[in-house]
């Protein structure tokens, strides 16, 4: 009794297109005779699997195999629904082997990319590579200060990088010369040679897959097209760039080949470490030192803006350690938006004078004995007071 086709190749007979071509294939390379040399009853299981695949991939097959089974195709063998054709892959592979006989059907080298890396082209052939190549782009790392970052500026660089030659201009080949067809692949890109009963594709050696070759090479560029060079770039930096900004500068990577566009240059932006200020994005913080009679009495000092200039920092009377005090809008600009700018925080930090003359230590003595406790001296006492039972 004939075994089932769906059970031959392990799916449910609601599968559709996609489950039928991916269980094929596992079958396929399962029992494929080039895993299993020698393995007779491996080679039987293979011819099962490619006529299951052949009947239930056609609809119409499919649909005459559902209603009345194998016998739809009776007469035919295990070659009775391969079609008028036969079909197979590769020239010959299938055909004339008899009733007995198998054949393959469908994409070759989609089935065994994985098990042969992709050395099989459909038909023993591959898109040849084009002769005119992309440069490469290329990356840059610039430091940027913040000042410069604040304001924008406008930058020289100075790189080594890859041009068109001038000589040959691009081409390779020596003037008055020109690429021609490659006589090892015939232009194709790839040269073919069969093992076995497969036939293999590969890249040509002698050309790399572009088809042609230089006979007459250029004495600047030894063929290649390109020449190294020092190059130079003045580049806008544009206000409120920060740290990991990308500036994109379309065609100013290294040369294309015999004649391709350039590739772009990337540059990355650092931000070079500021003595004052730490940037949050748009915001700049500044630890302000205070002294603890301005932070009492109230006082008004001079603290740096990211331009380089000063600006007026008020510090209210009574202020405590830690307090912050915020100058709208005289941080960092958006980038692309430069009236967007961030803020200015200063935190305080009241310092404690060491060194008291006999004068001072008496006058914050009597300063102490008739100052009453802050609200969050009387809190912590409280505190205190609930913890001791007292």
């Amino acid at each position: 009794m004939a075994r089932d086709y769906y059970d031959i190749l392990g799916v449910a007979k609601s599968a559709d297109e996609a489950a039928l071509k991916s269980a094929y294939r596992k079958k396929a390379m399962e029992f494929h005779p080039d895993r299993n040399p020698g393995d007779a009853k491996a080679e039987a299981h293979f011819k099962e699997v490619n006529e299951a695949y052949d009947v239930l991939k056609d609809p119409q097959k499919r649909a005459a195999y559902d209603r009345f089974g194998p016998e739809a195709f009776a007469g035919g063998g295990m070659g009775g629904a391969r079609g008028p054709q036969g079909g197979g892959f590769g020239q010959g592979f299938g055909q004339g082997q008899g009733q007995g006989g198998f054949h393959f059907e469908g994409n070759f080298e989609d089935i065994f990319e994985d098990l042969m890396g992709g050395l099989f082209g459909g038909g023993g052939q591959q898109s040849r590579k084009s002769h005119v190549q992309r440069g490469a782009d290329l990356r840059y790392n610039l430091e940027v200060s913040l000042q410069d970052a604040c304001t924008g500026t406008k930058v020289n660089l100075t790189f080594p990088t890859t041009i068109a030659c001038e000589t040959c201009a691009g081409s390779g080949a020596k003037p008055g010369s020109k690429p021609q067809t490659c006589g090892t692949c015939a232009g194709s890109g790839n040269v073919t040679f069969r093992q076995g009963f497969f036939q293999m594709s590969r890249t040509c050696p002698d050309c790399g897959g572009t088809g042609q070759v230089i006979k007459d090479k250029c004495k600047d560029c030894s063929g290649t097209g390109r020449t190294r060079h020092t190059k130079k770039l003045q580049v806008t930096i544009p206000a409120g760039v920060d740290d990991g900004t990308r500036l994109r500068l379309a065609g100013e990577g290294e040369a294309g080949t015999h004649g391709g566009p350039a590739g772009d240059l990337y540059v990355f932006v650092q931000m070079a470490k500021h003595p004052l200020f730490a940037r949050d994005g748009q915001h700049l913080h500044i630890e302000v030192p205070v002294n603890m009679y301005d932070a009492a009495l109230g006082a008004e000092i001079q603290i740096p803006t990211p331009e380089g200039g000063k600006t007026a920092l008020k510090i209210p009377a009574g202020s405590q350690p830690n307090d912050k005090v915020r100058l709208p809008g005289l941080g960092m600009p958006a980038m692309g938006r430069p009236k967007e700018k961030g803020d200015i925080v200063a935190h305080l930090h009241v310092t404690v004078p060491q060194h008291l003359s006999k004068k001072q230590k008496e006058a914050l003595q009597a300063l102490r004995e008739g100052q009453e406790p802050g609200r969050a001296e009387s809190s912590f006492l409280s505190k205190l007071k609930k913890f001791w039972n007292e």
